[in-house]
């Protein structure tokens, strides 16, 4: 590491790329957006963060450091610091102006979720496509009708509990790029793993993790 106090380390440009693209996607739904970063426990990477407008979280675990190991930054200067590394030999990126007190909310915990089912893929990139007809049929100015985001499109079981997967989830999974982006390219054998925790939804897809709260329709915790 370097003398900096405050920044991200991400020594494999892979893992680069891929925090790029999220971040990438994050500014695609919001040009104002916030990413919270936090190393997960025991040393196992970190984990970015955004809201996804959808009243849904999405997530992306890299391989990388951090100092201080929760902070919050603008993703336009997150993707900045990350366009410098790569014309750099170090593996310090640059995280811009703290933005702690930008980021609304709590997050989910590490553990505590149970493995409800695995769905295909292409059963997910089909709702999205039937969804997004739906949102272009009976949408407005304000985007696609509550009734049609809240509409539980799936749903998913182990022994005595099931859980509904609302459409607005299935959207934050393909507008975060998490999928896909036709059927042609998913075989049938990949899958979106759905675990639930008392207080929270996870949907992990081949790219990443979306998270809704189960007990409240907000993420904002207080």
């Amino acid at each position: 590491m370097t003398g900096a106090e405050r920044g991200l380390w991400i020594d494999d440009p892979k893992d680069r790329e891929d925090l790029a693209t999220f971040v990438d996607r994050a500014l695609r739904l919001d040009d104002a957006a916030v990413v919270r970063l936090r190393e997960r426990g025991c040393g196992a990477g970190v984990v970015a963060w955004v809201a996804t407008g959808l009243e849904v979280l999405a997530s992306r675990v890299v391989n990388a450091r951090l100092r201080p190991a929760d902070l919050s930054a603008g993703a336009d200067a997150l993707a900045a610091g990350l366009a410098a590394l790569d014309q750099s030999d170090n593996a310090y990126v640059d995280t811009g102006f703290p933005m702690d007190s930008a980021w609304r909310g709590g997050l989910p915990p590490e553990d505590g979720f149970v493995h409800l089912d695995d769905v295909p893929a292409r059963v997910m990139l089909d709702l999205a496509q039937q969804g997004g007809a739906l949102a272009r049929e009976h949408g407005s100015a304000h985007g696609p009708p509550a009734s049609l985001m809240d509409q539980e499109v799936i749903a998913v079981s182990a022994g005595e509990q099931t859980v509904g997967v609302p459409m607005r989830c299935v959207f934050a999974l393909t507008a975060m790029g998490f999928l896909p982006q036709t059927g042609n390219q998913v075989s049938e054998q990949e899958i979106v793993r759905v675990r639930a925790h008392p207080s929270w939804l996870r949907i992990d897809a081949r790219f990443g993790s979306v998270y809704r709260r189960r007990d409240s329709a907000a993420l904002i915790l207080g």
